[in-house]
């Protein structure tokens, strides 16, 4: 429910904008009396909005907890769809024709999405394509395929660039203002 609110709220932040820049269209920079009214609702609103959505997500990420095996889980649920791309490619690489690879792919990915969503059973999207001998160029190199490593892109290296060069820069200079109070009685 916090996270719903935090997301309410920051929907309302947003819509703040709009107040601004349709004053300031009107006035065609010439400050008039007709801004007076809605700077004393839209700016201590917005802070005041600001600073209960910050209120909200240092309480929601207080004691966040990450589950390896979770994610190791959900990996191995849906790894296998997200690799088909690489094996079509290795057995096209490996001389087998694209389209017919791809027909195949299509039908055993439809076949083991219908047992993991309709029958609740495991996902056996590898084992259709390893018995299947259309894929045998890359039967013995599967595993290699399958490496999760190969599906994130930079995301590692964005993400510690991204803290090294944003939030650590912030992180240093407001280091007073990080000193929070308990924040379990948010009622907005």
């Amino acid at each position: 429910m916090r996270s719903e609110r935090i997301c309410s709220l920051a929907r309302y932040v947003i819509s703040l904008t709009d107040n601004g820049a349709q004053t300031h269209a009107s006035q065609w920079f010439e400050r008039t009396l007709d801004d007076s009214a809605n700077r004393r609702m839209v700016l201590p609103e917005a802070f005041l909005a600001t600073d209960v959505i910050l209120n909200l997500v240092t309480n929601v990420s207080d004691g966040l907890q990450v589950w390896p095996n979770v994610i190791k889980a959900h990996i191995k649920a849906e790894l296998p769809f997200m690799a088909t791309e690489n094996i079509l490619m290795a057995c096209v690489k490996a001389g087998g024709d694209r389209q017919e690879l791809h027909e195949a792919i299509r039908m055993h990915s439809m076949e083991a999405g219908k047992r993991v969503k309709v029958e609740g059973a495991a996902n056996d999207l590898l084992e259709r394509i390893a018995a299947d001998p259309l894929f045998k160029p890359v039967h013995d190199h599967m595993d290699s395929l399958l490496d999760p490593s190969l599906f994130i892109g930079r995301c590692p290296q964005q993400v510690e660039e991204f803290i090294a060069e944003e939030i650590a820069p912030i992180l240093k200079e407001h280091a007073k203002l990080l000193e929070v109070e308990d924040v379990d009685g948010v009622n907005v």
